[in-house]
């Protein structure tokens, strides 16, 4: 299949720039796959898409401060997106750098309350590996100085709300670049509610990285691999999955992120494992999906890795069709817009 496939047309206003005023304010459009059926409803009525049996799995992920912003010892300006941590080194993570030179080994970078940046040497795909010294207290000094990693297509800096809004209110696990955008829109309240429904709520963790907003730059979607992200299923995750499919209910993922890590730790039989490990599996269309029932997901960018791993799950004629009523009636794309229950 060719990227190209993928492609569609969103007038630029569409693309949300700001969250709304309430988490659960945003517009949510159902999508049967089976007829077909489009719809729509407000997301804070999503308790209502759900039957007694079900399983919700979450993830628990919480956004790093991850964009610096320093200056070299000659001067000239630099920013460092922290990517990944190099296992077992707090101090060392693979990073992003931009500044007017390419970076090259032996680099120190100035960052805010005297933190020195060295780069070490190239590290995977387009990052370099960086070092951070002192490194005592690392995290508490990110969360003062780190900016939360907007996506390019928000045309403007973070803000102070972006810290609480760009994170969902159920992050716990610290370690994600991106945010698991379709949780943004749950509440306490709507959770409470669903578990009402006689629904269990279970968390997974995947630290959500480059793989999000990378760009495909092959032309062949079978020559595309997808970056690394680590996750994590407890035993009781695990068994809660396995024992709903068992009883004959319906697994749900809120979001692609949930989806790939269930379908990462899968048997053929659709049995979870638990345990850590990490996530570059890359779905789409002929993917048969082994441990998802439903999908709530948001709206995703063109020619995305994303884009395709729901085209995959609702089948990429009825995807399309669903974006093409969505563009119409003026739904708010991608991080802050709205969502879609798939099922």
């Amino acid at each position: 299949m060719l990227v190209t496939e993928f492609d569609y047309h969103l007038p630029p206003e569409l693309i949300a720039q700001e969250p709304l005023s309430q988490r659960d304010a945003t517009r949510l459009m159902t999508v049967e796959r089976d007829g077909g059926r489009i719809g729509e409803i407000p997301f804070r009525g999503i308790a209502d898409l759900f039957r007694p049996g079900d399983l919700l799995v979450i993830n628990d992920t919480r956004v790093i401060p991850a964009r610096l912003h320093g200056h070299k010892e000659s001067g000239g300006k630099t920013e460092i997106f922290l990517v990944r941590r190099r296992p077992g080194d707090d101090e060392t993570w693979h990073c992003l750098i931009r500044s007017s030179k390419p970076p090259r080994p032996g680099v120190t970078v100035l960052l805010p309350e005297g933190v020195r940046a060295i780069v070490r040497e190239p590290g995977e795909g387009e990052t370099w590996l960086v070092s951070f010294t002192p490194g005592e207290g690392f995290q508490g000094w990110l969360d003062r100085n780190g900016a939360m990693p907007l996506p390019p297509y928000i045309r403007r800096e973070a803000d102070a709300a972006d810290r609480d809004r760009y994170q969902t209110v159920f992050a716990r696990n610290r370690g994600a670049v991106a945010a698991p955008t379709a949780g943004l829109h749950m509440t306490a309240g709507l959770l409470d509610e669903i578990a009402g429904r006689g629904v269990r709520v279970v968390p997974v963790t995947l630290h959500v990285g480059l793989g999000t907003f990378m760009p495909i730059r092959v032309e062949r979607l079978e020559d595309h691999r997808m970056h690394r992200e680590r996750y994590h299923i407890s035993p009781a995750t695990a068994e809660a999955i396995n024992g709903c499919r068992r009883e004959g209910g319906r697994v749900v993922a809120l979001g692609t992120t949930v989806c790939r890590t269930l379908e990462q730790a899968a048997a053929a039989d659709g049995t979870i494992a638990a345990g850590e490990g990490e996530a570059d599996i890359f779905i789409y269309p002929g993917y048969r999906f082994k441990a998802v029932d439903a999908l709530i997901t948001n709206f995703h960018l063109p020619k995305s890795t994303l884009l395709m791993l729901v085209s995959a799950f609702a089948g990429r004629d009825l995807l399309f069709r669903a974006y093409g009523e969505a563009v119409a009636g003026r739904f708010r794309f991608f991080s802050y817009g709205d969502a879609m229950f798939i099922f």
